[in-house]
């Protein structure tokens, strides 16, 4: 379990499932470890071509369990680049304890989709609602993701450094600047 996600999320009955959920895409975002996802609808001008069933879904950890307190420290951490929407995943695997993951939560390869995906369940999903000029006009990798940042968001301790990120984001009370798109020496840029 990522220490980043274990010092945000102190729920002691939690449980996860591989999911996807579909005519979703996932963006990287310009100077940016992390993706922004948004609506297929809204994403399509972004590429030059219609994408596969594959490239319209996005993949994640479906996580059920949490209490109203994790759900608004998520709300402060994802900040005000993001809206929590409601959307239908449908499992990909078990549901399983998140204190005693199998280690699908982090497993950087995927098998492709099946041709039916069984009933879907309804949750929430973090939504990009910045402007999508932040996003660069390709999709977000996870396996490039492990490979190349993993490292700055799981660490093999529980240490006070690898907690600086969602202290920081505590901090900031969910408000995520962008100093060069807003703020001018003098004055905030509309």
């Amino acid at each position: 379990m990522p220490s980043r996600y274990r010092r945000l999320h102190r729920a002691t009955y939690s449980y996860y499932s591989n999911g996807q959920y579909q005519e979703h895409t996932r963006h990287r975002i310009k100077d940016c470890d992390y993706p922004g996802v948004i609506p297929y609808a809204k994403s399509r001008n972004l590429f030059d071509h219609d994408l596969t069933r594959e490239e319209r879904s996005v993949r994640g950890n479906l996580v059920a369990g949490l209490s109203k307190e994790d759900i608004e420290l998520l709300d402060v951490f994802e900040g005000d680049e993001y809206v929590r929407e409601k959307v239908q995943v449908h499992l990909l695997g078990s549901i399983e304890p998140l204190n005693n993951p199998s280690g699908a939560i982090v497993s950087s390869t995927s098998a492709p989709l099946p041709v039916d995906l069984g009933e879907p369940v309804d949750t929430e999903v973090y939504i990009w609602s910045a402007p999508t000029t932040f996003l660069v006009p390709e999709l977000w990798s996870y396996e490039v993701f492990i490979r190349d940042n993993a490292w700055k968001w799981v660490g093999p301790a529980e240490t006070k450094e690898s907690y600086a990120e969602v202290d920081r984001r505590r901090q900031m009370n969910g408000i995520i600047t962008r100093a060069a798109e807003y703020v001018t020496e003098d004055s905030v840029v509309n």
